[in-house]
């Protein structure tokens, strides 16, 4: 498996500080989709800055190859709904504690 990291920031800046219902559903279902990549064992980490302005998020996880990993990325979601806008990067963790480094 290769590693990946998307990178995801939202579509509407204001939606850090003053998000819609909508938005909170979609985040709140963005959320447990990375739990259940965390339960299958695909996911290596995930989380955001804490910044109110400027914010970004990034999601590490393990895919066969470009397709899947696109493809987790797009399912994800906040990206599917158009809350966050993602960008895909192959990835390699080089160090790391407990044993994740490869």
């Amino acid at each position: 498996m290769s590693q990946w990291l998307y990178r995801i920031e939202p579509s509407r800046p204001e939606m850090v500080a003053d998000a819609t219902p909508e938005e909170q559903k979609i985040v709140a279902a963005h959320f447990d989709y990375l739990v259940a990549l965390r339960d299958r064992g695909a996911l290596i980490l995930a989380g955001r800055t804490q910044e109110t302005e400027g914010t970004f998020g990034i999601t590490v996880f393990e895919a066969a190859d470009e397709s899947s990993a696109r493809a987790v990325m797009e399912s994800a979601p906040a990206v599917a709904a158009g809350v966050f806008r993602a960008t895909l990067h192959a990835y390699r963790i080089a160090v790391a504690r407990d044993g994740l480094e490869e």
